[in-house]
Order: structure tokens, then sequence, then C-alpha cells
């Protein structure tokens, strides 16, 4: 109180008053301020308990384990807890009260009832909202129509569920680079058990994929260069709704990155000869988990090409898988012939940045022209192939002229200099006859 405050208390009795009450107010108002924080705080302590945690932290082995690795899981981090799962009441401190029925405990689920125990929040669409807005909720329904669903529901449990491949205790979110379904984890998680013979032997099914696709050409693109994008397991047969591809749908999965080449196979003649046959539109020549990096050896008519398997000498198709060879051939052999003189007049100090960009044109018609042999027709290469040769012959002609112009001006240059010491040597001499001239001294 000021010392103003304290002479108005002694000369108005009334204001006194006021002041008084005044402050009996204020220090009401601060008192239930300081026991509604203690009230919050002590909330806060009980809902932070979890007896499950306690208990469980402190035992050995398998039962021990999901208290030690659930503190990485995703949803502890969204603010779950084991109850929100496996029911019961984490307050508790008895373990019969813990894990009473009466308050929704449910313990460890059946293999058979897993797809189900998960879709209880992950098929609720209101709740996922919460939470992660763009993330499905019709992944229990997928599992469903899975190889792994069928027969689960035919009673197999020795079938891969949601546990699987995510885990147990310890779920990360698939952004997460030590997640079991992070891009760069998912064919090492698919071969906990395709890569195991003993396990796969009751289901008939090889078990070599993983180490064939850890060979191929998408595996180098995912693991070499760390491209995330290139296609892993599930990329190709499905994440919950898991299934091999079929005849008629395997041209559909691959079409998905390749949308080019699907295209032009599907109305190339090779379209109505693979239905027939019932082949495989882009394992036929390409397989499917061990997949090699396309080269020109597997067209045309050679000991390496793919083209022969199929037709003989003399026939249509033998033909035609020459003559495109053949053409890609021409290309690239006028594309290096350009190079070579373009980088001989580089290297000679002349100025061809400009055909050097132009032939790129050239280089990009090869891209085209590989892909374009999907379509299986000579024709369609050549209109690709023959302006992308008209580039090679004018880059390289523009070559010729940097090396001619060049040439010029070297000659240009030879005559100059004899020309300035011819010069040189006519004043030598002038000076030489002056200084004859002059009388001795």
């Amino acid at each position: 109180m000021t010392r103003k405050q304290q002479i108005s208390l002694i000369r108005e009795p009334a204001v006194g008053c006021r002041l008084l009450v005044s402050g009996s107010r204020s220090f009401v108002a601060l008192l239930s301020a300081l026991l509604l924080i203690c009230l919050c705080g002590l909330v806060a302590t009980a809902q932070k308990k979890n007896s499950c945690v306690d208990c469980h932290s402190r035992l050995e082995g398998k039962i021990g384990d999901p208290a030690r690795t659930i503190k990485d899981d995703v949803h502890l981090s969204r603010g779950m807890a084991c109850n929100d799962c496996h029911g019961g009441d984490p307050l508790a401190d008895d373990k019969t009260a813990a894990k009473d029925p009466r308050k929704g405990y449910l313990g460890k689920p059946r293999t058979v009832d897993i797809p189900a125990f998960c879709g209880k929040c992950h098929n609720d669409a209101n709740f996922m909202k919460k939470f992660n807005p763009s993330l499905r909720v019709d992944q229990e329904k997928e599992y469903s129509t899975s190889v792994h669903g069928l027969l689960l529901l035919k009673g197999n449990e020795r079938v891969a569920t949601c546990i699987s491949c995510h885990g147990v205790h310890g779920i990360r979110a698939v952004t997460d680079a030590l997640a079991s379904v992070y891009p760069l984890n998912v064919a090492e998680t698919c071969a906990k058990c395709h890569g195991d013979q003993n396990y796969m032997q009751a289901f008939g099914i090889a078990t070599d994929q993983y180490v064939k696709y850890k060979g191929s050409v998408h595996a180098k693109a995912l693991y070499e260069r760390q491209d995330l994008s290139a296609p892993t397991c599930n990329d190709c047969h499905g994440n919950h709704g898991a299934a091999p591809p079929g005849i008629a749908s395997v041209a559909n999965v691959c079409g998905q990155c390749h949308v080019r080449q699907a295209e032009l196979f599907q109305a190339s003649p090779h379209k109505a000869v693979f239905d027939d046959r019932q082949w495989g539109e882009c394992v036929k020549c390409h397989s499917n988990h061990d997949i090699a990096a396309p080269s020109d050896d597997l067209i045309g008519t050679g000991e390496k090409s793919l083209c022969v398997t199929c037709h003989k000498s003399g026939e249509a198709g033998f033909v035609a898988a020459g003559a495109m060879r053949t053409r890609i051939d021409d290309l690239l052999a006028g594309i290096d012939r350009a190079t070579e003189i373009l980088n001989r007049a580089e290297r000679a100090g002349m100025e061809v940045s400009r055909p050097k960009f132009e032939l790129r044109e050239a280089v990009d018609g090869v891209t085209h022209a590989r892909v374009l042999i999907h379509t299986s027709l000579p024709q369609e290469v050549d209109k690709v192939v023959d302006p992308a040769l008209e580039v090679t012959k004018k880059t390289y002609l523009a070559g010729e002229a940097a090396l001619a112009e060049r040439s010029f001006r070297r000659k240009g240059l030879v005559i100059s200099l004899f020309f300035i010491l011819f010069l040189a040597v006519l004043v030598y001499l002038k000076v030489r006859e002056i200084e004859s001239r002059q009388p001795a001294a």
C-alpha cells in the first residue's frame, strides 16, 4: 500500500474499507489461481501414469519388450497409450484391476482378429482425420482381398497380417527411415517370409524373388542412387491388397511408370499374339524380379537379342527387328562422328557450342527410337531416326567448317608472319647500309 493510500485510509474510513475489500478479493483470486494450477498438475501427473509400462518394463524377455520398444512408436507420439489398443485401466496399480474386462481389457489379440483389431481406428475416417487426414481408411477392406487376407479367412494363421509388416509396439511412420515399410526396407521386410524356404514350402512359392530383385535395375536405382521412387515389392504387388499380378494386369502394373512403352505395345502387332498365347506383356521380354537394364543388344538379330527367341531368319518379325537395330546403330554412329569432329574443333580453340547444343536433339532421338521399338514397326522408328540423322550431318558439317576456318586462319598467320619477317630483314639491311655510309671516327 502506498503512502497516499495510507493517508486516505486515516482521513476517510470509507475509502479504507473499500481498499481492504478490494485487496481481499485480489488475494482470493490469486489463491484460486494457485489452487487451480496445483489441481491441473495433479491431473496431468495422473494422466501420465501408465501402470502397463511401469510393470512390463521390469520384466524380462518378450513380455517386457513392449515397454521398451513402445517409446519409438508412432501411436505413442500421437498421444495414444497401451489401453487405447488393449483396453484396461492404466491408472490401476493392481494387476487384476489393470486388466479388468469391465474396462475393456482385451489383451493379446488372436492372429485372425488382428486386421479388425487395427481397423477399429484405421477404418474410422473421423478419428483418423485428427492425426493424418490423407491416410486411407480402407486398409482392412483391401487386405481382405489380398492373398494374405483370403488365406487368413480360410483359417490359415501363418500368413502375414498388419503386425507382420508394420511391427507391433515399435511401429514407426512410413516416412521414418527406420520403419520396416520405408521404401529402402520393404524388400527386406517381405523377404522375412518370402525368402525363407522352410516357411514358404507349405505355400509352394519360390523364395528367390529377393535375391533376383537385389540384382535388378530397379534395386540399383533404389539402393545405389537412393531413388525412393524406384519400385520395390509393394509398388508392383500392392500394399494391403498384395497379390501377384495376373497375365491380364501385369502390363498395367509396369505401365504405372513406363506409360509410353505400355501405350505403344498396346497398339503393336505383338498385342494380339501375346494375348492369344497368354504371355505376360512385359515380363516375357524383361522378366519380373531380376529385370536387367535395357540395352541395344536386346533388339535386332544378334546373339543376345530377345527377338530371335521367337522370330526365325527370313520371317517378317526377324527382318523388322534387324531393320530397327540397324537404324539405331546408324544414328549412334552419326552422333559419334559428329561429336568427335566437334570435340577436335573445340580443342583447337574454335567456337562450336551451338552445333554441340543442336546435337543433343539427335541424342534425344536415340532415346525416342529405343522406346518406339515397342511398336515393332520399323517405319515408326524411321520417323524419329531420319530427322535425327539430318541433325548429325548438319553438326558434322559445322565441325568441318570450324576446322577449315582454323586451317585458313593458320595459313593466314603463316603468311602474315612471313611478311613481317621479310619486312624485318629489309629494315635490318637498311640499317646496316646507313651505318656503312657513316665515316669512321
